[in-house]
């Protein structure tokens, strides 16, 4: 369960849902996409700052942006399999954005899982796919279970290295239920995302304690070490508090996306600010990903399990808050509240973000409204 990224204490503008849906599918239609591809890219994308997980939608615009002019993103891909058995595929995603080629693998993952049970597919030649939560999510369409999981910039130094060496390698979960809300989790393998980073230092915030290290691999609180060579830690912050753990699924999501798919791994995978060089000794090709959908009956009828799911959300919200809460959440609750909320009210973009998506308006020769 991510945590929302929507209370903010520096000047916002906010901006309605169509208004930025507009202008960010220009964008892409400036890139190159097609006009299907930016809608996808642009329903993607804006899905992180419906559910509150500002860190990666449009802030990361310009990131995008810069990729492509760097000829390290193509706009028209040919996304294709090239290994792949009755339940698995595996996916060239031919520098395409990751905003696309997700989606496209989530869709061969299910379309394995109603003819095998199960679906999974690995991707590698790819780039930043956004958040985790909106590929696993699709499955609920086909009241399935969704898996995602992506490999990422290594800016994360495994418990006692004070080297990068991994990504923030998301895992995300959705399952489906009868009556209640889906459960939904999506989450990082580190105490916290690189984009919650960037959101202090544009508030001009120190980073709490256990979230990043120095370049010599020390304790800091300072929201720019990672920009300094210092690094993003693993889940758990240190190893009393169990980073070995987080270090544990962060190589767990490295293997799956990349080491499988043929992706660059570890600290082989390419950075995703475009002034940063790519590896000069590659050992596999762009961002890595790994999808996964399941069919609820190929393990018990499905009416039966949803109706237990519900059953489960409803003892678990039920439960005794602790002394200062005022209740049990379920993964995917903070999310979904605030989407009904930023539908209605309008998204709040920081004001450094407003200043990127205006210089890139200018580039690109479009109008951005706000």
């Amino acid at each position: 369960m991510t945590a929302p990224s929507s209370v903010v204490t520096s000047p916002t503008t906010v901006i309605t849902h169509d208004s930025l849906r507009t202008f960010t599918f220009q964008v892409f239609q400036k890139m190159g996409c097609s006009d299907a591809d930016a809608e996808q890219a642009t329903d993607t994308l804006l899905s992180a700052d419906l559910r509150g997980i500002d860190s990666h939608g449009v802030a990361r615009l310009s990131g995008y942006v810069r990729l492509w002019k760097a000829g390290r993103i193509n706009p028209r891909p040919l996304i294709r399999i090239i290994h792949e058995t009755p339940s698995t595929a595996t996916i060239d995603g031919d520098k395409g954005l990751g905003l696309v080629v997700a989606p496209k693998a989530m869709a061969i993952a299910m379309k394995k899982a109603e003819q095998a049970g199960t679906g999974w597919v690995a991707v590698k030649n790819s780039n930043h796919y956004g958040i985790a939560g909106y590929h696993a999510m699709k499955a609920l369409q086909k009241d399935m279970i969704g898996m995602s999981m992506t490999n990422a910039s290594p800016l994360v130094s495994p418990t006692f290295s004070a080297e990068r060496l991994l990504g923030t390698n998301p895992i995300a979960i959705a399952i489906p239920t009868s009556e209640q809300p889906p459960f939904v989790a999506d989450f990082a393998t580190t105490t916290v995302a690189n984009g919650k980073l960037e959101i202090l230092q544009r508030k001009d915030e120190d980073a709490p304690q256990g979230w990043v290290q120095s370049k010599e691999g020390e304790a800091t609180t300072d929201s720019a070490a990672v920009k300094k060579g210092g690094a993003l830690l693993p889940l758990g912050g240190d190893r009393i508090h169990g980073s070995h753990k987080g270090y544990c699924l962060g190589s767990i999501v490295d293997i799956f996306s990349a080491v499988l798919s043929g992706a660059g791994y570890g600290p082989w995978a390419p950075p995703f600010v475009s002034f940063l060089p790519l590896p000069e000794d590659p050992v596999g090709e762009g961002l890595g990903h790994f999808l996964g959908a399941m069919r609820i009956d190929a393990f018990r009828p499905r009416e039966e399990f949803k109706k237990h799911m519900d059953n489960w959300i409803q003892r678990f919200r039920s439960a005794k808050p602790a002394q200062g809460q005022d209740k049990v959440l379920i993964p995917g609750d903070p999310e979904r509240e605030m989407t009904e909320k930023r539908l209605m009210n309008g998204i709040p973009l920081l004001t450094p973000v407003i200043d990127d998506l205006q210089e890139v308006a200018q580039e690109l020769n479009l109008k951005f409204e706000h």
